[in-house]
């Protein structure tokens, strides 16, 4: 049976609506806590006597934070439960964002910020695990598509909100209304969040036996194919989110208002399709969704590519294809997760953690790329939403050949608990 079957099991009992809307609000702290600052980044920079280069530091040691902490968190997970670490890291996340806001140096501001983003990562890598502990095949689908439209379209609104805050109240208010949303976020998982990995299914492994698992995951194919799909489509999103403000605003020259209506409709237009891809993963193949989803952000990255170099690109035409891209989105980012981590329920915290390790990685690498001579050209936004599109295609090309396992990859699989590992049909 092959992975693109591995959703296709009849309709099962998923997670209740509350638990998806707190797992839901968890997976948007990433996000919000990277983006919700940025208006604030000249005030930070007069205030803390730092270099603009300096307040960038923070977005980095977030982001490093992040990475580090899906890596360890993730497995710990799978040993200690979900439940345990998830409170612990939204507590500690709730203190720091308050002593972010207090902050009397960049030094302090840059570590505490690496702390952050540490615990910060429980809400992303312990949410999928939970998703995989609690839903299957389409289900699981569904409910991966609704995190990750929310996923999505955090990182549009999140400035918008932090300039309101910024603007009215000041740069520390931002780190308050952070805290706020970590301790709401603690009080929603306390409440509403439950113990979904019983101990007779946890992996009390060494981290010798987490690499061994790492490794066997990064071996299986079909689940690096979809994780690298995910990846660059992730990618495609992060190099919107860091370039268009310079070629919206700067090269276009719309105001801001329409500037924030452009965002706010693009916003609309992937959680919508990622709406709809809830409903449809019931009547079609989440591995089929996924191909329909990379064929229109591909289409529309290379337009915005082709009419970007040879100079022919409007307002009207970068509007509109920057919004196909990032509607096609709601069609890729749930059923390539969802893909992914069915390959291994019984290590679900492993493998969400490498998944959104490569993911805050990437994104990271990618953002700064598209804003590059963004005030006097889209050329490089459009070539890294291209480059992001082509490589998420052609991996989902060679992943569903890679289909076919090997004995070798079959013995893996078993190790770590992997499903559809059959020869396909």
């Amino acid at each position: 049976m092959p992975a693109t079957t591995t959703v296709s099991a009849p309709r099962a009992t998923g997670p209740s609506p509350l638990l998806i809307a707190v797992l839901a609000l968890l997976s948007a702290f990433p996000p919000f806590a990277t983006d919700m600052y940025v208006p604030g980044f000249v005030p930070i920079a007069r205030d803390l006597r730092a270099s603009a280069t300096g307040v960038q530091l923070t977005i980095t040691a977030f982001l490093l934070g992040m990475a580090a902490g899906q890596l360890a968190l993730g497995p710990m997970s799978d040993r200690f439960g979900r439940r345990t670490p998830l409170l612990a890291c939204l507590a500690v996340s709730t203190v720091t964002g308050a002593l972010c806001a207090l902050a009397p140096a960049l030094g302090v501001l840059v570590t505490l910020r690496f702390v952050q983003g540490f615990a910060g990562s429980a809400g992303v890598v312990i949410s999928r695990a939970i998703v995989t502990d609690t839903a299957r095949g389409r289900e699981a689908a569904r409910v991966f598509t609704i995190l990750m439209g929310v996923l999505g379209a955090a990182p549009v609104v999140a400035p918008l909100a932090g300039g309101v805050l910024v603007g009215s109240v000041g740069w520390r208010a931002v780190f308050w209304a952070l805290a706020l949303l970590s301790l709401l976020m603690f009080l929603a998982a306390l409440v509403a969040v439950p113990e979904t990995l019983p101990e007779h299914r946890r992996r009390a492994g060494s981290l010798a036996e987490t690499v061994r698992t790492s490794r066997a995951l990064l071996l299986d194919r079909p689940y690096l194919g979809y994780t690298l799909a995910f990846t660059f489509a992730f990618g495609a999103l992060m190099a919107y989110v860091g370039g268009s403000p310079f070629v919206l605003r700067n090269l276009f020259g719309l105001s801001t208002a329409t500037f924030s209506l452009a965002f706010a409709v693009n916003a609309l237009g992937l959680l919508v399709v990622s709406t709809v891809n809830a409903r449809l993963v019931y009547r079609f193949s989440p591995h089929r969704l996924l191909q329909v989803g990379l064929a229109v952000l591909f289409v529309a990255a290379a337009a915005l590519c082709v009419l970007a170099v040879t100079g022919s690109l409007s307002v009207v035409a970068c509007v509109l294809l920057l919004f196909a891209a990032v509607a096609s989105l709601g069609l890729v980012l749930g059923n390539a997760s969802a893909l992914a981590l069915a390959r291994a329920p019984h290590a679900a915290g492993t493998a969400s953690a490498l998944l959104g390790t490569l993911q805050f990685t990437f994104g990271a690498i990618v953002a700064p790329l598209s804003g590059l001579r963004g005030d006097r050209s889209a050329v490089p936004m459009a070539l890294v939403m291209d480059g992001c599109a082509v490589l998420a295609v052609l991996i989902l090309a060679l992943t569903r050949d890679a289909l076919k396992v090997t004995p070798r990859e079959r013995m893996n699989a078993e190790r770590i608990g992997m499903r559809s590992c059959d020869q396909p049909k």
